[in-house]
């Protein structure tokens, strides 16, 4: 376990916080306040305190999206929250100036300035002179290389927040898990999973590669795919990789045509007009009875085209695991959206807020962010 230092007394001292504000959204409303829950105990210490916390996140992706909605959310699970409409500049230097001890500042979207996203140094010193402290706590955000996560580290005396703490405290155990084990990895894009596939194939008994990133495997076994979602990432690597003793793939899938109609069927008899978009009941089965044999499960991205609700088999899934004595880290913002729909997400041992930040620690064992800190 890395070591961090620890966050010293901070009364009436402004610290900058980046969280992971990042929430789902739906008509302007919060539709999902997990990562808002998980950064409560962070916000909390500071508070009690009596810092004056100062909160920097971001919010979608296109950097037009305001953080206002999601400060409504926040103050309604802690007190003394307020939102400032500016995320550097005079607006911003006056809010912090008139922020009392024990309060909490919400900043608006970092990814409104350009800076945030380029590594803008001269946006991380605006940030930076709002505070006199820095506390990381955005785990999810921690393998980009943004102002926020790389620059700002460097500039103010900086600390591991609990939720930080935390997933590299639980993701490090999941590294060395309890055997046997079961290792789900799901979503798209092989090229990006690459990397965490070939780790947990060494860490892992079983390996089970599933949704349409299963989709470039059944390719590369010479297998028609129809219309189903490929990366064309087949090449020698994913060759060698369908080679290993603990790989597991789908056996069966819910093919669906461009007008709709639908099938379960082998996973090697798609035609050219179908697409798989869930996985069938034979691999469901193989799945449930991988985890009954399991101590540990981890599990990263849903089974099914969750957008389009082909959830079945991730919820038959996720029933198995919460009804086993398996120990269970889960991660990916929509498994863990699906998990929270069906009621389900308190029965995990552990729940990351990380998806592409989850598969890149579990890769490589540490992240850009937490570099930055030490």
């Amino acid at each position: 376990m890395r070591s961090f230092k620890e966050i010293p007394v901070l009364h009436t001292i402004p610290v900058l916080v980046r969280a992971a504000l990042n929430v789902p959204l739906e008509g302007g409303i919060v539709r999902n306040d997990h990562r808002l829950r998980r950064a409560l105990p962070t916000l909390k210490y500071l508070s009690e305190q009596g810092a004056r916390v100062i909160v920097a996140s971001h919010i979608g992706e296109a950097g037009t999206e305001t953080l206002k909605p999601v400060v409504d959310a926040l103050s309604k699970l802690i007190n003394g929250v307020s939102f400032c409409e500016a995320n550097t500049g005079e607006l911003a230097r006056k809010a912090v100036r008139g922020l009392s001890p024990g309060h909490i500042l919400v900043l608006e979207n970092l990814r409104r300035n350009p800076g945030e996203a380029a590594n803008d140094l001269a946006f991380a010193h605006e940030l930076a002179q709002l505070a006199d402290v820095f506390v990381q706590d955005s785990f999810d955000t921690c393998h980009r290389a943004h102002a926020s996560i790389m620059r700002v580290p460097r500039i103010l005396p900086s600390y591991a927040g609990w939720e930080l703490l935390e997933e590299v405290r639980e993701l490090t155990k999941a590294l060395t898990p309890l055997r046997p084990s079961l290792a789900i990895i799901g979503g798209a894009k092989f090229s990006t999973k690459e990397p965490v596939v070939k780790k947990l194939l060494e860490a892992y008994d079983k390996v089970f590669v599933g949704g349409a990133l299963a989709n470039d495997f059944i390719a590369a076994k010479g297998y028609p795919v129809g219309r189903s979602l490929v990366s064309h990432a087949a090449g020698d690597e994913i060759k060698t990789l369908l080679t290993h003793p603990h790989l597991v793939l789908p056996i069966d899938g819910r093919f669906v045509t461009s007008d709709g109609s639908s099938r379960v069927g082998s996973i090697d008899s798609a035609t050219p007009d179908e697409a798989v978009l869930d996985h069938g009941p034979g691999t469901a089965a193989l799945l449930v009875d991988l985890v009954k044999k399991s101590k540990a499960v981890l599990w990263n991205g849903p089974l099914g085209e969750y957008e389009k609700g082909y959830v079945e088999t991730t919820d038959t899934v996720a029933k198995a695991i919460v009804g086993s004595s398996s120990y269970s880290v889960i991660g990916g913002g929509d498994t863990v959206a699906e998990l929270e729909r069906i009621n389900l997400l308190d029965r995990f041992s552990f729940i990351s807020i990380g998806g592409g930040a989850m598969l890149d620690f579990l890769a490589k064992g540490t992240l850009p962010g937490i570099a930055a800190l030490q």
